[in-house]
């Protein structure tokens, strides 16, 4: 029997529903791994998987739009599911379609069906809120920081190591190893099955599959004027008419969110101070980490006849990331302290500060490769702090059955913030060419610049934050 604790929530932990809150945090980290893994392991691949399937640039660019606009749908979906169904039971299920995703693209006779496979993949989008809602749900209390920055960090360390990951596996194997390596999914999905445990008893809610859908047209077509944006021109008819029509689709999802029972995201949270302060936050702390991804590895790899470019291979650009990695495993469970200590307000502004520092770092010298490294290391270790703050400050702001929804809305935005963040910066570096030649230094520079300006403008919104939030437990 489920007991509330102190404040009114049920404190699964403290009433014995999860009798090893450490093997629970070890597959919920597993878990976060496999999707992050997902998001930017085809990205060096995407000339090898054009080559293999004789598809086109702009066909292939599919296999990772897709992905995103899955994983942006299905997010707040999956955490409303979670939070209605239960949110072990979801995550198992969610895991396994994610498996079965990594077989048909593995097994994927033509890009139509390996960009098929790669949206079955996106729903694991969906993981991160999940495991964010069986922390509240079930760790002692004094637990649940600690672990939600550390399932936080997760999110960046999978995305730094799938870049030299995938130069690895491509270069050693085959590209359908890429997808192989999903199947790592299904012990993860069966050791949820068993260690996770049941989520608190509460009522049954209906899914309002009527927002679910606006939002998901209206998410899909900012996402595909952002990722598109460099092939159809960003003042072209057909990209303005995506983005102002996807932006109007999201205002007519909103109104009938406030009409509805039931509604798959209740405004009134999204719009109160906290959570809005930090979905910004986000949103721009996103636009600069894949901003980042993007430049680090594409300025390794350019010629050393550029003048600026390493002359690096894939693989050994993808390494230069590495120390990206280690900031984040290295400050993720201390960000979780730090923060019960001074304020995860305080620590998302120093997350911020840190990403700031290290573009601004890379804007000044990024000519060798220890400055790209420690870039990378301060970079890490910023979106440790932010990603683990951000996670903490929407988790205490909401009440417990509204988790998975609030923090799969905070997934959500910095996902459209790195599209946006990898689109601006291939449009930035591109504009440098001329002539067909290669992109210049002031290319790169300039686009490091404006990654640090969106890092400080983070340091800005993050300090709308209130300084206290008080958690709706009831």
């Amino acid at each position: 029997m489920v007991e509330p604790a102190a404040g009114g929530a049920p404190r699964g932990a403290e009433t014995g529903l999860a009798e090893h809150p450490d093997r629970v945090l070890a597959v919920l980290l597993a878990a976060g791994v496999v999707f992050a893994l997902s998001q930017t392991l085809v990205l060096p691949a995407l000339p090898t998987l054009a080559a293999t399937y004789g598809a086109s640039q702009a066909a292939t660019s599919w296999v990772l739009t897709g992905f995103l606009l899955s994983a942006s749908v299905a997010t707040p979906v999956v955490g409303k599911l979670g939070d209605t169904l239960g949110k072990g039971r979801v995550l198992t299920a969610v895991l396994l379609v994610f498996a079965l995703g990594g077989v048909v693209n593995a097994l994927a006779p033509t890009i139509e069906v390996l960009i098929a496979g790669r949206v079955l993949q996106g729903v694991a989008g969906g993981v991160f809120p999940l495991a964010f809602g069986v922390v509240r749900d079930s760790f002692p209390r004094a637990r649940v920081p600690g672990a939600i920055s550390l399932i936080s960090a997760v999110f960046g360390v999978g995305a730094g190591i799938g870049l030299p990951l995938s130069g690895v596996l491509v270069d050693q194997l085959d590209v359908s190893w890429l997808f192989w390596l999903s199947l790592v999914a299904v012990p993860a999905a069966l050791a949820a099955r068993r260690w996770v445990p049941p989520s608190p008893p509460q009522a049954r809610q209906s899914v309002d599959w009527t927002g679910a859908l606006l939002l998901a047209a209206g998410l899909a077509a900012l996402l595909l004027g952002v990722t598109q944006a460099s092939s159809l021109g960003w003042g072209s008819p057909a990209n303005v008419g995506l983005l102002a029509g996807g932006a109007l689709v999201l205002v007519v999802w909103a109104l009938v969110e406030r009409r509805v029972a039931e509604p798959l995201i209740r405004l009134d949270v999204l719009t109160q101070r906290t959570v809005a302060a930090t979905n910004l936050t986000g949103f721009v702390i996103g636009l600069s980490m894949f901003a980042g991804f993007l430049l680090i590895p594409t300025l390794a790899q350019a010629p050393a006849d550029t003048g600026y470019g390493l002359g690096t291979s894939a693989t050994v650009a993808g390494l230069i990331l590495l120390p990206s990695a280690i900031g984040q495993l290295a400050v993720g469970p201390v960000a979780g302290r730090l923060g019960v200590a001074t304020g995860f307000r305080t620590t998302l502004v120093l997350g911020a500060g840190l990403a700031t520092a290290a573009f601004t770092l890379m804007a000044l010298a990024h000519s060798a490769a220890w400055h790209l490294m420690l870039g990378g290391f301060l970079l890490g270790a910023g979106i440790a702090f932010a990603f683990g703050s951000m996670a903490n400050l929407v988790v205490d702001a909401v009440r417990q059955e509204e988790v998975g929804v609030a923090t799969g809305i905070n997934t959500v935005v910095r996902t459209v913030g790195g599209a946006f963040g990898s689109a601006i910066a291939t449009t930035v570096v591109a504009a440098s060419a001329s002539g067909g030649g290669p992109p210049t230094d002031a290319g790169f520079t300039t686009a490091f610049v404006l990654s640090a300006a969106a890092a400080l403008a983070a340091v800005g919104t993050a300090l709308l934050v209130p300084r206290t939030t008080r958690a709706q437990r009831g």
